[in-house]
C-alpha cells in the first residue's frame, strides 16, 4: 500500500508538474499571439504612410491579404489557448508563420535592400528563448533561408521622384528605426516572457519540493510498517507464552505471580495495539480477530464503506447472496 502511495505521489507530481510547464507554453503563445497584433499595427500603419505619404508603389492588395492572413491566425489561435499537447510545436509553427509573413512584405517591398529586414533577428531571439534545440536551430535555418532568398528575389522598391537621390538617408532612417522597434519589443516582450519562465521554474521547484517531502514520508511509513510486522510476531509469542502460564497449576497458586502474568499481557496488547495503529496509519491492518459472517453481510460492509469514501458517485448495487 505504502509503495502505492509512492507511486500515486509522484504521478501526481508528474501531473501537476506538466500542467504548469503546459500553463507557461500558453502563457508564451498569448505573448506571441499580442506580438502579433503589434506587428499587424505596425506593418498597416507603415504601408499606409509609405504608399500614400511618402509616395513609395507599394502592391497593396497582396500586403493587406498578408496582414489579414496574420489577423485570422490571431483569432484561430485564441480557442487553443488551453490545448497542453504539443506546446513546443504550437510556437515553433507561430513563430515559422511570423517569418513567412514577415518575407512575403519584404519581397513585396524591396527584398534585402529594405532596412527592415534585420527584424528577423527579433524572431531569433524568441526561439532561442521559446523552443528547445532544435527547433531553435530551424528558426535560425529558415530565417537565414529567408534572407538569402531574399537577396536574389524580391520586387524592387522604386524611390519616389522627391527622394531618388536620398536612398542612403532613406535607409539609415529605415535602419535606425528597426533598431528602436526591436529594441523595445524585446524589451517589452522579454521581460515577460522571462517572467513567465522564471515563475514556471519557481513552481517546479516546490513541486519537486513537496514530492521528495511525501516521498520522505513514505519512506518512514513503509519503515514503520515493517518494523511493525517484524514485532507482530514476537508478541504473538510472548501472549501466547503468557496464557499458557497464566493457566499452569503450579504457576496458579501464585498470586503475586498471577498479577505479575496479568501485568505483562495488559502491556503485551498495548504493545499489540501500537502496532495495529502504525500499521493503519500505513494504509495496512493486522490480520487479528476474524470473524465469521455471512458473504451477503461482508458484501454490504464493503459497499457501505466505499459508499462512505465516494459519497459522490452513484453507486448501484444488489446483492442476491442469501
Amino acid at each position: 500500500m505504502t509503495s502505492e502511495a509512492a507511486r500515486q505521489g509522484w504521478q501526481r507530481w508528474l501531473a501537476l508538474a506538466t500542467a504548469r510547464t503546459d500553463a507557461t507554453g500558453n502563457a508564451n503563445m498569448r505573448q506571441l499571439v499580442t506580438l502579433r497584433w503589434i506587428a499587424v499595427a505596425g506593418q498597416f500603419v507603415t504601408i499606409l504612410f509609405a504608399r500614400f505619404g511618402l509616395g513609395f508603389d507599394l502592391p497593396l492588395v497582396p500586403m493587406m491579404a498578408a496582414l489579414a492572413a496574420a489577423v485570422g491566425l490571431n483569432l484561430a489561435s485564441m480557442p487553443l489557448y488551453g490545448w497542453r499537447k504539443g506546446a513546443n510545436i504550437q510556437l515553433l509553427l507561430a513563430l515559422l508563420f511570423d517569418v513567412g509573413l514577415l518575407t512575403t512584405q519584404l519581397y513585396l517591398a524591396g527584398g534585402a535592400t529594405n532596412p527592415f529586414i534585420s527584424l528577423y533577428l527579433l524572431h531569433v531571439v524568441l526561439g532561442a528563448v521559446l523552443l528547445d534545440r532544435w527547433s531553435s536551430w530551424a528558426i535560425v535555418a529558415v530565417t537565414s533561408a529567408c534572407f538569402g532568398v531574399l537577396t536574389l528575389y524580391y520586387r524592387p522598391l522604386i524611390l519616389p521622384p522627391d527622394y531618388s537621390g536620398e536612398y542612403f538617408l532613406l535607409y539609415t532612417i529605415g535602419s535606425l528605426l528597426c533598431f528602436m522597434l526591436i529594441a523595445t519589443l524585446l524589451m517589452l516582450f522579454m521581460t515577460r516572457i522571462t517572467g513567465n519562465l522564471r515563475a514556471r521554474d519557481t513552481r517546479l521547484a516546490d513541486l519537486r519540493q513537496q514530492a521528495a517531502e511525501e516521498d520522505h514520508i513514505v519512506r518512514m511509513g513503509l519503515l514503520a510498517s515493517g518494523a511493525a510486522h517484524e514485532l507482530g510476531t514476537p508478541l504473538a509469542s510472548i501472549a501466547v507464552i503468557l496464557a499458557d502460564w497464566r493457566r499452569m497449576p503450579t504457576l496458579a497458586q501464585d498470586a503475586d505471580l498471577q498479577a505479575e502474568i496479568v501485568e505483562m499481557q495488559s502491556e503485551v496488547q498495548r504493545c499489540k495495539a501500537i502496532v495495529t495503529g502504525i500499521l493503519l496509519s500505513a494504509g495496512e491492518a493486522r490480520g487479528e480477530a476474524p470473524e465469521i459472517m455471512p458473504l451477503h453481510q461482508l458484501l454490504d460492509g464493503i459497499v457501505d464503506e466505499w459508499r462512505a469514501v465516494h459519497p459522490s458517485v452513484d453507486f448501484d448495487y444488489t446483492t442476491r447472496v442469501g
